[in-house]
């Protein structure tokens, strides 16, 4: 991962939104477990948007670079470079 603060978002299969937000890797990876869960663990920098984070890592080109403007766009970027793992039933997949 890049430098800086990161947070680790567990999205359930089929979940439109984050079914829990952790420090660590590991304790998340402990939920999981412990709950049987299937979904993607994703890591998310703190205080700046995954659009302006991948942005500012050159991970934006061709003409995502000029949907910068669309709300729309921004509020639901991610990028498969951002730092992420698989469950299915609590084992990685």
């Amino acid at each position: 991962m890049a430098s800086g603060a990161w947070v680790w978002v567990f999205n359930g299969e089929g979940g439109r939104f984050a079914g829990g937000v952790f420090t660590s890797r590991e304790r998340a990876e402990e939920w999981i477990r412990a709950r049987h869960l299937t979904g993607v663990l994703t890591a998310y920098p703190l205080d700046q948007g995954c659009f302006d984070w991948a942005l500012g890592e050159k991970l934006v080109t061709g003409r995502a670079v000029h949907r910068g403007d669309d709300p729309a766009f921004v509020g639901s970027f991610t990028t498969a470079s951002q730092e992420h793992y698989h469950y299915k039933d609590g084992a990685d997949s």
